[in-house]
Formats: C-alpha cells, structure tokens, sequence
C-alpha cells in the first residue's frame, strides 16, 4: 500500500476586510493571507477496503464527518468515483479555532495527498474548485506563499512575498467561532479599514516595516469587544519588540511580527511568564510543505 506524508501550513492575515453582505449569506472579502512554517503533519495510507478512517495525536480533535480532513477525503473520492480508500493521521501543531485555518489547511493538504495517491492528475485550479466547496480558506491552503483573497476568500491573487521574519503567535485559551465574529460584525463599529494597496505595494518592493506599519483587520472589532485579553496581548507584543500586531483571522491568535529569531524568543518568554496563552514561535514562508 502506498503512503505519502505532507506538511499542511497554517496561515495568518496581513490584512482582513469585510466590504459587503452578498446576496448569497456570504460575506465579501478582501484580505491578504500569509503562510507560516507552523504546520500539521498528514501522514496517508492506501486501503483497500474503501472505507476512510482518521486518527490523530490529539483526542479532543474529531475524527469523524466533523472533520474537514474526512470531507475532503469524501468529496475527491465521490467526485471521482474512486474505489480505493486511505487512512489519514494527523500530527496537530496548529491550535484548533484559533483564526489560523489549521481544519482548512487539512483539507488542503488531504486534496493534494490523495490527488498524487490516487494518481488522479488533477491540476492545482480543479482541486481549487473542490477546496471552496469545503472551505473559503482551504484554496489559499492550497497555494500557500502571500496572497490578495477576495469573494468569500476563494479568488486568489499572487503578491510578491513577504519578506522572511519571525512570528510569534499567542493563542489565549478560548476559542472563537468564524460564523459568529461575521454574524456579530458590523461596518459601524470598524474604525480602520485596512489599506490594501499600501500592504501590497511595500510588498513589491519587499519593504517589511511598511508591511508591518500597515497590518490591519477589521474583524477585531467584534472579537476584542467580547475578549479584551486580545487587545492586551497585542499591546505587550509591541512593548516587547514586536514589528507589529495582529489578529489572526476571527481569532483568537495574536500575532507579533519580530525582525530577528532573538527578538522573537524574548517576546515569547514575557508573555509566557505573564499569561496563560500558548505561544509558539515561528517564520513566514513562501510556499507550502507539500
């Protein structure tokens, strides 16, 4: 039996705005996304039975129709009738609920195994389609590197990278619902729309600090107004010498963006001496594990 393991990245946002309520309940969007080095490890094996099964080294992570792991596993198998089936264990490193699309990056990375496992040839584009179908996240997942994400977050447009740094993420002990920060928000309450042709010219001429001075995420209205403790770990990562500071996503990660692995470390140990958060210290990349 065949087996393949991949590295699936999680990602964080550079800049997150919300235009617009469609039509179809959806939300528009127009956020820079950005992969990170901190990934999951998906680990695939051929069954002959047909069946799909998945295991996973953290026992509160579902395993079952739940999962989008097991959908993506579903949905290729059905689109394309395929008899085979295929065990999926998952190394979790990337917190779960935690704005960093650690369930959207499984699916990702699922679609790209069994693509190669099954010998299906598919193009990056046709697993794209699928991945929307499962997640608006899961076609950057797919991509990897730093991208314009606009519609619901499926339309990608490549930017130049991100020039390397280091990232401290600082994940509180909660976790944050996507639908009900989107349900929650509104335009009124935002006083900063990102400025996204700002991000993505600094990006052109790999200009890191006008990056960082430009981080913004509108999303931060609702989460921060319900957890303060996001806004307090944001003003620390800067106290301590962070670039800049972020919310991820709909939270609740915080991001500091630091010029240099020492820096980095010291941010980490301050905010691990002074709250309960899980840190973890990682680097941009620019692309993914595949």
């Amino acid at each position: 039996m065949m087996k393949l393991t991949l590295r699936a990245n999680a990602k964080i946002n550079l800049t997150l705005d919300v235009l617009y309520k469609r039509a179809d309940g959806f939300h528009q969007v127009e956020m820079i996304m950005q992969a990170i080095q901190l990934a999951d490890i998906l680990n695939l094996e051929e069954k002959v039975s047909g069946d799909i099964s998945i295991t996973s080294n953290m026992s509160y992570l579902p395993c079952d129709h739940r999962n989008l792991a097991y959908q993506a596993a579903m949905l290729i198998k059905n689109t394309y009738q395929v008899k085979d089936g295929v065990h999926i264990f998952i190394e979790k490193n990337i917190p779960m609920s935690a704005g960093l699309a650690g369930g959207s990056t499984d699916a990702a990375g699922v679609l790209i195994g069994l693509n190669r496992l099954w010998k299906l040839g598919l193009s990056l584009e046709e697993l794209e389609v699928l991945g929307a179908r499962l997640g608006s996240d899961v076609p950057f997942c797919l991509r990897g590197g730093t991208q314009l994400a606009t519609g619901r977050g499926e339309l990608l447009e490549p930017l130049s990278p991100l020039p390397p740094c280091y990232v401290v993420l600082a994940k509180p002990r909660i976790g944050v619902s996507t639908a009900w920060v989107y349900g929650r928000y509104r335009d009124s309450e935002s006083l900063h729309h990102p400025d996204t042709a700002g991000v993505k010219a600094a990006l052109g001429q790999g200009d890191l600090p006008g990056v960082a001075n430009r981080l913004s995420n509108v999303l931060e209205s609702v989460t921060m107004s319900e957890y303060p403790q996001i806004g307090k770990l944001k003003e620390r990562m800067i106290q301590y010498g962070a670039m800049a500071s972020l919310m991820s996503g709909s939270g609740p990660t915080v991001f500091g963006l630091a010029p240099d692995k020492g820096t980095a470390e010291y941010i980490a140990d301050k905010l691990r001496s002074q709250s309960d958060v899980e840190i973890i210290i990682t680097k941009t990349v620019t692309r993914n594990g595949g």
